[in-house]
């Protein structure tokens, strides 16, 4: 077996941490990170003394506010967020659901933004969360406008069913992607959890490429999509715009 380097020896102690397991003792951070004792105490030492993590009272390790302000450097994380967020606002003030907001990372979305709905459906999505792109509005809307030859590979690959109406058919991946490119909406209905619809339209940067994604998702038994696709799309064009996008012909 090859040795792990120190780098990655670093980097396995960060990733011990997750939505599941947002606090750890040592014996729990040497353990999840495969790492002995002795070397997890030594690298767990140099994280909390850069504040990459925190300890409490109790011995017990959490992310440290460091990593925070690391991450909120990140174009598609923050500064994301802080562009967009005007436009989230009046989604939310239109419709009262579920308002979300999601970028890519590689077979995957991840949620930057989610503002909830009082009376809304219940949805499996918090701000960190990642879903496989063909299972949400957010990742059809994303895939869709993906480069050919990636798109193809993800629609060849193994596609993960989350309940009876995900899709998992290769062919009719693509005429829904199809679909969206078209209409510039992608509607995902009841794949993640059989009562809830998602609303998406794509959100573009300054040279026109799809960076992120929009969506609403309400409860299936009240969806309406042709009354929440035009909301949806203003408020991704008005982040696009916020982004520096300009339609064609502007």
């Amino acid at each position: 077996m090859t040795p792990r380097s120190a780098p990655d020896r670093l980097l396995s102690v960060l990733a011990a941490f997750d939505h599941e397991h947002p606090a750890l003792s040592l014996t729990d951070i040497s353990r999840r990170a495969g790492l002995s004792l002795t070397t997890a105490h030594r690298l767990v030492g140099a994280l909390t003394e850069w504040g990459a993590l925190e300890r409490d009272p109790g011995g017990v390790y959490h992310v440290g506010l460091r990593l925070w302000e690391i991450a909120a450097l990140a174009p598609r994380g923050l500064a994301l967020r802080q562009v967009a967020l005007p436009h989230l606002e009046d989604l939310y003030e239109a419709t009262h659901e579920n308002v979300q907001l999601a970028v890519r990372d590689g077979p995957e979305v991840v949620y930057i933004e989610w503002l909830s709905g009082r009376s809304a459906v219940g949805v499996h999505i918090r701000v960190g969360a990642r879903w496989p792109l063909h299972a949400t509005g957010v990742g059809l809307a994303l895939l869709a406008h993906d480069d050919p030859a990636r798109q193809e590979e993800y629609c060849s690959g193994p596609l993960a069913s989350f309940t009876p109406y995900t899709i998992t058919d290769p062919a009719r991946l693509r005429r829904e992607l199809a679909e969206v490119r078209r209409t510039e909406v992608a509607v995902s209905s009841r794949q993640v959890t059989d009562d809830a619809v998602s609303v998406a339209a794509p959100i573009r940067g300054t040279g026109g490429a799809v960076v992120a994604a929009v969506s609403v998702v309400v409860p299936e038994a009240d969806a309406q999509v042709p009354v929440l696709a035009p909301a949806v799309r203003i408020a991704a064009r008005g982040i696009s715009r916020a982004l520096g996008w300009l339609p064609e012909g502007r």
